[in-house]
């Protein structure tokens, strides 16, 4: 079975695996690692080619609309191509409006059991001259379009923060889909961790009152440490940036911003640094059964020594 013929019943045991475990599933298309794959899918001027990639993402959202149906909650389906250059390029308009009219085609199809996001990129490795899905050309489709946008924070340079799009993104597309991850140089998918950056991000999204219009995924698979271990760093990180983006004093900065009290606001800011959410985070933890601390260490140590590394 190639790509351009898989169909919900090659993932019925996903939707089984997820009803039986109470978890939501989302999904995404996947354009690399084939031998069509080249430099260019979607936005390939080959029609064969491309067509093979258009019809492989449209029944991935078919796919994603069976999987929201039968969680009854809409499945969001991330699209992201590989697609560009490794050296310079003439033909970077071409390309984009490629691209553009096949993402037209696969999104004509109405599937209310599902959300499409598209996801964009500074470059890919072995691609680094010309990305065609550049956070410009993506910026700009799904605000015409009105699609969600899938904002990874491994995908731009190191020294740019993620969180200063969110804002003006806000103001153009319905919603926004994170992933939420760590670069180091080109890789970036490093464990989550709670750094500015992240912290950053979620402060934006709740001073934008947009927790109700941003879905939060965790976009990283380091396999240098044990992966449960990974996984558990991650979410934690995550959850802390969010927590202290969610206490922060928004109701005062807001007042003294409006005032034009600087130096009160940046008092505040800097004071909210060292609020103790952290014993608020281990009281939600202690009151969830969840380890408090450190305590997850011997526990994953353990489901490491009885059951991983049996496998």
């Amino acid at each position: 079975m190639d790509r351009d013929q898989c169909e919900p019943k090659h993932f019925e045991s996903w939707i089984q695996w997820a009803r039986e475990n109470n978890m939501k599933l989302d999904f995404n298309s996947t354009s690399f690692g084939h031998p069509k794959s080249g430099d260019l899918s979607l936005a390939n001027p080959d029609p064969a080619i491309r067509e093979f990639w258009i019809e492989h993402t449209k029944r991935c959202r078919r796919i994603a609309d069976a999987m929201g149906k039968a969680q009854g909650d809409p499945c969001i389906m991330n699209i992201w191509v590989h697609d560009g250059s490794k050296d310079q390029t003439v033909e970077r308009k071409r390309y984009r409006e490629i691209f553009a009219e096949s993402l037209d085609e696969i999104l004509k199809e109405d599937l209310p059991g599902m959300k499409t996001c598209l996801e964009a990129k500074l470059f890919g490795i072995g691609l680094e001259s010309y990305t065609v899905g550049s956070h410009d050309f993506v910026a700009g489709y799904c605000a015409t379009r009105k699609l969600m946008y899938t904002l990874d924070t491994g995908h731009y340079e190191m020294t740019e923060n993620v969180s200063d799009m969110v804002a003006s993104l806000l103001l153009f597309v319905p919603e926004l889909m994170l992933h939420v991850s760590r670069p180091i140089r080109w890789d970036s998918d490093h464990v989550t961790i709670m750094n500015d950056q992240t912290l950053d991000l979620f402060k934006e999204i709740v001073r934008a009152d947009a927790l109700n219009r941003a879905h939060i995924g965790l976009d990283y698979f380091d396999a240098a440490i044990n992966r449960i271990g990974a996984y558990v760093i991650g979410t934690r990180a995550t959850q802390k940036c969010l927590l202290s983006a969610l206490l922060e004093p928004l109701g005062k900065l807001r007042e003294y911003e409006d005032a034009g009290k600087g130096f009160q606001r940046l008092a505040l800011l800097e004071e909210a640094k060292t609020l103790p959410f952290g014993a608020v985070f281990d009281y939600f933890n202690y009151k969830n059964n969840v380890p408090v601390g450190a305590a997850f260490i011997p526990a994953i140590e353990k489901y490491e020594e009885e059951v991983t590394s049996m496998r």
